[in-house]
């Protein structure tokens, strides 16, 4: 870099971004699998996950006057790489040099007291994997996430960051720049959070699993066509495997009413051919499709396959593998994966 009167000399924003998309091409050449932050638009984050990470960094007075340096470092593409593991996060930052700097960023684990009251809270209240990767949980959840000390963001003592560069400020521009190029990745994947944090994401959602597992086996004595559906998309959904001793029942045919005035063989005959005649018509094809997609796949297929498939409604796709489930037709080789028994 060039200094005119012990000032670095002024570089163009166009000139940083071209500058970090030829080195990130010389990268890609030696490491095809780099994952460099490119943002769509001027907003760093724009999902849930991504805006609150970084409004978490911004909130405390240990970041608040430093983090901001690493704002343009991102927006121009000056991230060439950034990798979200369990508790680290690695990353490449274009600077002022022609090589990059790296950039190591070490976060601890939720502390396991916070885990436990946070699971305790989402108890009955989280529902399914999208809404939490979404975003979309009560506005009470969110606040309990976000509790400064006690939520799933990290706090500055929790922490800890090394970059190459000669920069003697505890958080340098390259540092703050991979900060909010987690912000950003994000945006993209919000399950790395929890990758990061190491908590297991299902936890979050499990006793509510479980709540209703209890409640729909409750009410399986019923043996309504709704709880059967209802228990078919909870197994699909969450791979729960209901067993022999509280798996509900399949819905038995409904008794045909006999006129008195009928012989008792006649109305015999008559709900013999005529009842599983209709049910024949209604249910058979459905059931013989599904059954011949299962039989195609010889390592197994999973229910979302099968719906894509057939071209069936999925809550019927679901109650059909359930009752061939119940049959021994086939049987669950892996969570939400079929295979039909030879």
């Amino acid at each position: 870099m060039s200094y005119y009167y012990g000032f670095p000399q002024y570089v163009s924003v166009g000139e940083k971004k071209a500058k970090a998309e030829r080195k990130l091409k010389q990268l890609k050449k030696k490491n095809p699998g780099i994952q460099p932050i490119v943002l769509e638009g001027s907003a760093i984050a724009k999902t849930w996950w991504g805006k609150e990470w970084n409004k978490n960094l911004e909130r405390y007075a240990d970041y608040s006057n430093r983090i901001g340096r690493g704002r343009s470092y991102v927006r121009h593409g000056a991230v060439l790489d950034l990798q979200i593991k369990p508790g680290q996060v690695e990353a490449l930052v274009q600077g002022s040099r022609s090589t990059p700097y790296a950039v190591s960023i070490s976060i601890d684990p939720i502390p396991k007291n916070n885990w436990n009251a946070i699971k305790q809270t989402c108890k009955g209240r989280m529902d399914s994997f999208q809404k939490l990767i979404a975003g979309e949980f009560p506005k009470a959840l969110g606040e309990v996430f976000t509790k400064s000390g006690s939520g799933l963001f990290p706090i500055p003592k929790e922490i800890r960051f090394e970059c190459s560069c000669p920069d003697w400020a505890s958080m340098c521009k390259h540092v703050a720049a991979t900060l909010y190029g987690v912000g950003a990745r994000l945006d993209q994947d919000p399950s790395l959070f929890f990758v990061l944090r190491k908590v297991d994401i299902n936890d979050l959602i499990t006793e509510t699993v479980k709540e209703s597992k209890k409640e729909l086996l409750s009410k399986a004595r019923k043996k309504t066509s709704r709880v059967i559906e209802d228990a078919s998309g909870l197994s699909d959904m969450f791979g729960i495997d209901f067993g022999e001793e509280d798996a509900p029942g399949i819905v038995k045919a409904p008794v045909t009413k006999i006129k008195k005035t009928a012989s008792k063989k006649q109305a015999i005959r008559k709900a013999a051919s005529i009842i599983p005649e209709k049910r024949k018509n209604s249910k058979l094809t459905g059931s013989a499709k599904i059954e011949k997609i299962i039989r195609s796949h010889k390592k197994g297929v999973s229910v979302s396959e099968l719906i894509k498939t057939s071209g069936m409604e999925a809550q019927k796709v679901r109650n059909i593998v359930f009752q061939l489930k119940k049959l021994k037709r086939i049987e669950s080789i892996a969570r939400g994966i079929y295979q039909w028994v030879k």
